[in-house]
């Protein structure tokens, strides 16, 4: 019989249709609180091994075996029967935004439009439905997706909403639109000077109102949050959503101290369920509290690194390439600070015990990135440092992620989404080293999985299916784009694991289903490892357990 729901407040696990059954203790045996058996359990241990069934006393695995095995060790309060379902390590986004996607849920949807006429249309729905917000706000665009694949500009968002500011984030999070009255709140005029970033104009020297990386903190910044119980609302939704796709652990990238106590709060109070590990945006107030108060390990919060933005989107040509790009030859990206600031900071950290992981897309950005952290960490392997997507990279640079110990951070759905444009940014030849998870598995021996979700969709399973089979969602193009690039199932399912867990320092802690581990799990209706590939995305989560807690349930 199939795992069922039971309250996330820890009520008693003799629901309708679970088969629990209270068991004696006796003999020598020791207790424990649950035993489910009769299933197929990845344990994605060292040694990758498949079990059958497991115990789990105070939140912890205390035994994994067989039924009987487990039977004649453990005298569990409950038991359960899996029906033969397949069980694996909660699953670890590496690289996601998890509080800004939960801020942002009531934002437009534009994601998988096929034409600017279209997102405006969505966006008057969006205004009809929330008539009284003060911002009309969107995310999701992407021009490439749109016949010309030109850039829109603010005319029609001018026209059609004169009264109320507008700001739409394009779907890497590294430009946005904006209309005249957003930029007049702002302040923003042609002549605002902007480093790091790009305040568009058209041949005239007017504002087209599109704004790329540092630009759009211009704007973005005049957004008012929603605070106190609607952000716990929205944060407690995201968390929902999370859950049914089998997340029990995200490293949440670029936070302030105010959004790590939010969720620190929400933690110590058992809402917030999910394990976070939080990046620190490299703020003045953060530097400042954490480099003198220290790390913090907690049991469902980790705070032990900063995220750093070498450069921004290959989509939006914000990449920092050695070379220009192949479709604007006057271009080549650009840094969103100067080589002396990362320099001085990566000093900075190294003198500390923090992580420094840097959002770096282009190849010179990646280039100066692992330069500046091998002269930083001066032979220290174990410093864990990270390049967060290391999406383009020269085969001169590649061994430096070996030579340094620099944890390669990647979200194979972004191969998917961009391979169908990639090449006209890049050119053929310098393609062949973008998005290359394979090689870089082989210099660092591991790789840490994430989807950079609100950018990509939330589901690790899209994630492990593009890693695997390089296809997007309909499984396009036949064979794969760029094999050679591909992973094997078992190195996805790690990466999605206790590489994700290692990254963090972690994989101690979580990651693998084995004793002394927290007994964080998710129950599938598929088998990862022998599925056609056309079959993993369409995978269900049956159930999600966080700590021996079953926090989500499909019945």
């Amino acid at each position: 019989m199939r795992l069922t729901s039971y309250s996330v407040l820890a009520l008693p696990l003799l629901a309708a249709g679970f088969n629990a059954c209270q068991s004696n203790s006796g003999g020598n045996r020791q207790p424990a609180d649950l035993l489910v058996y009769n299933a197929t359990v990845y344990t994605v241990d060292s040694a990758f091994s498949t079990a059958r069934a497991f115990a789990v006393k105070d939140g912890k695995f205390v035994g994994v075996g067989t039924a009987d095995e487990l039977r004649g060790q453990f005298a569990a309060k409950q038991e359960v029967d899996a029906d033969g379902q397949f069980i694996y390590p909660g699953f670890y986004d590496a690289h996601c935004h998890f509080y800004r996607y939960g801020l942002g849920l009531r934002d437009a949807d534009l994601g998988g439009t096929n034409s600017w006429p279209e997102v405006v249309g969505k966006l008057s729905q969006q205004r009809q439905q929330y008539p009284q917000a003060a911002w009309l706000t969107g995310r999701g665009w992407d021009q490439n997706d749109w016949p010309g694949k030109q850039f829109p500009t603010k005319d029609t968002l001018d026209a059609l909403f004169p009264n109320t500011p507008v700001f739409i984030v394009r779907v890497d999070g590294h430009a946005a639109l904006v209309n005249q009255k957003a930029l007049d709140l702002a302040g923003v005029t042609a002549r605002t000077p902007i480093s790091g970033g790009t305040i568009t104009k058209d041949a005239k020297g007017r504002l087209t109102g599109l704004l790329v990386d540092n630009a759009v903190d211009l704007v973005s910044g005049k957004i008012p949050e929603p605070g106190g119980a609607e952000a716990e609302a929205m944060l407690l939704d995201a968390q929902q959503r999370c859950l049914a796709v089998g997340l029990t652990s995200m490293a949440d990238a670029g936070l302030e101290k105010a959004n790590v106590d939010r969720l620190d709060q929400l933690q110590q109070a058992g809402k917030l369920k999910v394990r976070l590990y939080a990046m620190l945006a490299p703020t003045k107030e953060n530097k400042d509290f954490y480099l003198k108060s220290g790390p913090i390990f907690k049991d469902r919060l980790t705070v032990n690194s900063f995220k750093v933005y070498a450069d921004g989107a290959l989509g939006s040509r914000g990449a920092c390439l050695v070379h220009p790009y192949t479709d604007k030859p006057q271009e080549t990206g650009f840094l969103l600070s100067t080589e002396k600031e990362f320099r001085e900071l990566a000093r900075l950290l190294a003198a500390s015990k923090f992580q420094m992981n840097t959002h770096a897309i282009g190849d010179s950005a990646n280039r100066i990135i692992l330069n500046i952290y091998g002269e930083a960490l001066q032979g220290q392997q174990d410093r864990r440092w990270r390049i967060e997507h290391a999406q383009v990279i020269t085969p001169a640079d590649m061994g430096k992620f070996g030579q340094f110990g620099i944890v390669p951070s990647v979200q194979p759905t972004h191969a998917t989404s961009d391979m169908y444009w990639a090449g006209e940014r890049l050119g053929s030849e310098r393609l062949k080293t973008a998005y290359a998870y394979a090689e870089l598995l082989r210099q660092y021996g591991q790789l840490a999985l994430g989807s950079d979700f609100p950018v990509e969709n939330i589901n690790p399973l899209f994630g492990f299916h593009a890693a695997v089979a390089r296809q997007d969602a309909k499984n396009y193009p036949a064979g794969g784009f760029q094999m050679e690039n591909a992973i094997s199932r078992e190195q996805a399912l790690r990466g999605m694991t206790t590489w994700a867990a290692h990254a963090a320092f972690e994989e101690k802690q979580k990651g693998s289903i084995r004793p002394g581990m927290a007994a964080d799990f998710v129950v599938l209706d598929t088998d990862l490892l022998k599925a056609p590939n056309e079959k993993l995305r369409g995978a269900k989560v049956q159930q999600t357990w966080i700590a021996g807690e079953r926090v989500f349930s499909a019945k």
